[in-house]
């Protein structure tokens, strides 16, 4: 369905992706003062290498939230976002969460209600239907349930696209207006059903919007439509 310029609802749903965007671009100009914040609170650069994320699921409270390690034919949980003011750690949780499922453990729309529970309580800086695009449908979910399907994901490194570095030494002070920061991440998504003893596996690589002001920790803002490396 095109969308009108006189519905109500597609007018919101463009001015909330436009607002993504402006604060996306204004990620962009903002790294020096992420460097700035990350070392003020003791933490690594984002260029450092990224640890391999290692816990059983994404619910760990510390949001290392691979899923690799979970034993196969286990049952997920619904993924909990970590209480972290670092968007790099944030966003390799999120990712995990976004990649990861379980028909056999909980239903799409709780699925759904959960991943919602990692957007920033700004509503004009969470773009919503970027996550929810990620959850297979409700009549596709059913398919899947009934062989069991589930994915697990593995993450593998996360980083500060550079075109958001460059921009960043440009304007440092543009962060202080959203807070939000751009972070590409990398994995792999292991996908398998009931009766299955391998499945299948891609690699993955999405870039995030995260949102982390000094104040509270880091939340998700969306879900860019294109990666940038």
């Amino acid at each position: 369905m095109s969308p009108r310029s006189t519905n109500p609802g597609g007018a919101s749903r463009v001015r909330r992706r436009a607002l993504l965007g402006t604060a996306v671009l204004m990620v962009l100009v903002a790294l020096a003062g992420l460097a700035a914040y990350l070392t003020r609170d003791g933490r690594t650069s984002s260029k450092a290498p990224a640890p391999q994320v290692s816990s059983a699921s994404p619910s760990s409270p510390t949001g290392s939230a691979s899923a690799s390690s979970q034993p196969h034919g286990s049952r997920g949980e619904l993924p909990v976002p970590p209480s972290t003011h670092d968007p790099i750690a944030f966003g390799k949780a999120a990712a995990a969460a976004l990649w990861s499922y379980d028909t056999r453990a909980y239903s799409q729309r709780e699925l759904v209600a959960a991943l919602r529970g990692w957007l920033t309580s700004e509503k004009k800086y969470a773009d919503t239907a970027s996550v929810d695009a990620l959850v297979p449908s409700r009549v596709l979910w059913k398919e899947m349930a009934a062989n069991g399907q589930f994915a697990t994901a593995k993450v593998n490194e996360a980083h500060f696209p550079d075109s958001f570095t460059q921009a960043l030494q440009a304007d440092p002070g543009a962060i202080t207006t959203a807070y939000v920061y751009a972070v590409t991440v990398s994995g792999k998504q292991s996908i398998a059903w009931k009766g299955s003893s391998h499945g299948g596996a891609e690699n993955r690589v999405t870039t995030l919007a995260v949102q982390c002001r000094p104040s509270q920790p880091c939340a998700l803002a969306g879900v860019l439509s294109a990666v940038a490396p």
